[in-house]
């Protein structure tokens, strides 16, 4: 009897072993569906056939770094974003991970080639409102993918006991991103992009940024190296102009990787950046190296 019923339940281990393979299949099979749906073709006024390339990037952020990957319509994707605390504290702060600022976003694309979002983030209590326009694919016609990408955040942890001297405005809690995203997906391993940023920063502390810089412009650049069919190598570096050398911030920095899974994209990285909003991560990083994970789904 005792054998008979540890035979019975090697059995349903076993089928239960099996059928999550299979779902498990069936959802990566979703995920290369989802991707395969990027790649098309149509006429062109010549009567010429103009093929699209596949996406340069998998998901729609490198790391911090906005991607020209757009959203397509009728996608909702929910994106959770972590980042812990500096590993210069090692097992005080069990290597920063007793420290977290968490981001959760929510987007969706309600027309083709545009995607609008809303999220709310730990550090600095900052809601952003965002949207990311393609303008351009690459082709066999045109190089190039480009996108539009603009962000408005809002800063609702300021309060008056941080300054003796100054009254805060409702506009001072303001900050903006405006981003020109190009990239090019140079093989089915390789995808280079280049961002020109404009940031602008309603309110400065002249204590941390040593002179007033509202207005700002930077120049990320980030890659992707495909290393096997669901894990990719991402980095990404973003230089500001506008800093001054005496500024207590840094330019910003993040590497990682990308591991595909059934309807999910995460992304484990290391970045100098407690922020994942532009304004906050192009203008204020640290600089101290913390791990970090993005969580991507899309519906």
């Amino acid at each position: 009897m005792y054998y008979k019923r540890l035979t019975i339940l090697f059995c349903f281990i076993f089928s239960l072993n099996i059928f999550s393979t299979f779902a498990q299949e069936d959802l990566l099979n979703e995920l290369d569906d989802l991707v395969k749906k990027d790649k098309d073709s149509t006429k062109n006024n010549d009567g010429g056939e103009t093929n699209f390339e596949l996406p340069a990037f998998k998901t729609l952020k490198i790391g911090n770094l906005q991607s020209t990957k757009v959203a397509d319509k009728g996608d909702l994707f929910l994106i959770v974003s972590h980042r812990f605390g500096p590993l210069k504290d090692g097992f005080d702060t069990f290597l920063g991970l007793d420290l977290a600022n968490t981001k959760i976003e929510l987007l969706y694309s309600f027309f083709d080639g545009l995607q609008f979002s809303i999220s709310r983030e730990s550090f600095e209590k900052t809601i952003a409102f965002a949207s990311k326009v393609r303008l351009k694919r690459q082709s066999n016609s045109f190089p190039l993918n480009l996108t539009a990408y603009g962000t408005m955040n809002i800063n609702a942890e300021l309060s008056n006991s941080r300054f003796t001297n100054y009254t805060l405005k409702d506009e001072d809690r303001f900050s903006y991103a405006l981003q020109f995203l190009a990239s090019r997906r140079f093989s089915k391993n390789f995808s280079l992009e280049l961002a020109p940023t404009y940031v602008r920063e309603n309110l400065q502390i002249l204590d941390e940024t040593f002179e007033a810089n509202h207005n700002q412009f930077a120049l990320g650049i980030g890659g992707r190296l495909k290393l096997s069919k669901r894990i990719s190598f991402n980095a990404e570096y973003v230089h500001n102009f506008n800093r001054h050398e005496n500024s207590i911030f840094y330019n910003p920095y993040t590497f990682g990787v990308d591991i595909e899974t059934g309807g999910h994209v995460f992304q484990l990285l290391f970045t100098n950046a407690q922020s994942t909003n532009e304004p906050g991560y192009i203008s204020n990083a640290g600089g101290d190296i913390a791990f970090g994970f993005n969580i991507v789904r899309v519906f």
